[in-house]
């Protein structure tokens, strides 16, 4: 075990930290025995079958590629919950927690909501709420068919369930649904910054999930707000994952569209990263 642990070492040295290594160690080593780490050390695993040699080729190869190890692997961890990820769909973030957390904070497990996550990806954000209130009843839209599947096969391996349609929200469309929360985590890395972003993130992570144009930032933004007017109960809320350089200009919007209440919030980084709104009683 210790001369495998140390291949593995040697083979990813100047490509990840000493301490990104000890994780990916444990994340292959589980991924070639198919069993959990402390299992391998206990049992003092040593050998590798021809197969488990290639699979550990292939997964050396696609990290020293920069390739993140969660599409390597297949899978993430977001709010305590597995999800299975493949490059159509963006990798969860920490931040995204966060702003689960303050939906969960603001809205009763014990009543009956009526939720949309728009722009679903994985479906950690539709996933996670309906893990922790069991009431709700919960719509989630996107525009790729494939991140759908993913999505839906995610919420079928937590146990819960969520209604999902493929929809292009820019487009045309009627709903006849109502809800208490709309809650999205849409596109907003403009073009111009592709210049800071870490190359696997460029490289692997699926564009038309990340990107909005650099003249019409607020693109997605502008028609969620426009949706949530026509959608949301009276005093539903909004809540937005944001654009840190935008927060200001995305309050701005709806306030000016009617919305009440509106709240930026910082991330644990510091960041300026979530906005809340509430639909004011005199509209619907």
């Amino acid at each position: 075990m210790q001369h495998l642990t140390h291949y593995i070492r040697q083979e990813l040295e100047g490509v990840y930290t000493p301490s990104e290594i000890s994780v990916l160690n444990r994340l292959i080593l589980g991924e070639i025995y198919g069993t959990s780490f402390a299992s391998i050390t206990e049992d003092k695993f040593s050998n590798l079958s021809g197969l488990q040699a290639r699979k550990l080729e292939d997964i050396l190869s696609r990290l020293k590629m920069g390739e993140p190890h969660q599409y390597v692997f297949g899978k993430s961890e977001f709010y305590g919950i597995e999800f299975r990820l493949t490059p159509d769909v963006l990798i969860p973030r920490p931040e995204t927690e966060e702003l689960v957390e303050w939906v969960l904070s603001e809205n009763n497990a014990a009543e009956r909501i009526m939720i949309l996550d728009i722009g679903t990806g994985s479906g950690c954000i539709a996933v996670a709420l309906a893990k922790k209130l069991s009431n709700a009843v919960i719509d989630a839209w996107d525009l790729s068919e494939r991140a759908i599947s993913v999505a839906a096969d995610n919420a079928s391996r937590n146990g819960v369930e969520v209604h999902f349609t493929r929809r292009d929200i820019l487009q045309p469309f009627s709903s006849e649904a109502s809800y208490d929360v709309i809650v999205s985590n849409p596109p907003y890395v403009m073009e111009s910054e592709k210049g800071t972003m870490e190359r696997n993130v460029l490289s692997f992570e699926p564009h038309e999930a990340l990107f909005v144009p650099d003249d019409n930032p607020l693109l997605f933004y502008e028609r969620i707000a426009w949706l949530a007017i026509e959608t949301l109960n009276k005093r539903g809320r909004l809540y937005f994952e944001i654009n840190r350089s935008k927060g200001e200009v995305i309050c701005e919007m709806l306030q000016e569209k009617g919305f009440t209440e509106v709240e930026l919030r910082k991330d644990i980084s510091g960041n300026a990263r979530m906005i809340r709104a509430l639909k004011p009683d005199d509209h619907g």
